[in-house]
């Protein structure tokens, strides 16, 4: 069973940037499609970014399009989401997910599509 660790997270002035990163455990982390989360009090948890298994597919929220990346290094079982020019409304709980697929092109942009959830990092951006 795959197990994830979401790191990089912290306060930083609008405009700035943070890249989260998302360790996995486990085996066979190069069969699992990827996606960032985010939640804020008191709302559901919104999609972010979702990346393919074999990183060669990857889709973002229109919200963060332009201004977030996301990316994956299987060699080194992590999963990436890079976040430029970021603004105070981009403040949340940022989540990575996790689902084993067959097809290396599949991503998802549900957060019920995932089984397998991090115990996310907090970011803070200020104005």
């Amino acid at each position: 069973q795959v197990q994830l660790v979401e790191t990089g997270g912290g306060l930083v002035q609008a405009g700035g940037s943070l890249r989260l990163s998302c360790v996995a455990s486990g085996r066979a982390f190069s069969s699992y499609a990827m996606g960032w989360f985010r939640q804020t009090p008191g709302k559901e948890r919104e999609f972010v970014a979702a990346i393919s298994s074999s990183g060669g597919s990857t889709y973002s929220a229109t919200s963060v399009k332009g201004r977030f990346a996301i990316s994956r290094d299987n060699a080194k079982n992590t999963a990436y989401l890079q976040m430029n020019i970021l603004k105070p409304e981009d403040t949340a709980v940022y989540y990575c997910a996790a689902r084993a697929v067959l097809v290396s092109t599949t991503y998802y942009a549900t957060s019920g599509s995932y089984n397998l959830w991090g115990q996310g990092t907090q970011v803070t951006v200020s104005s």
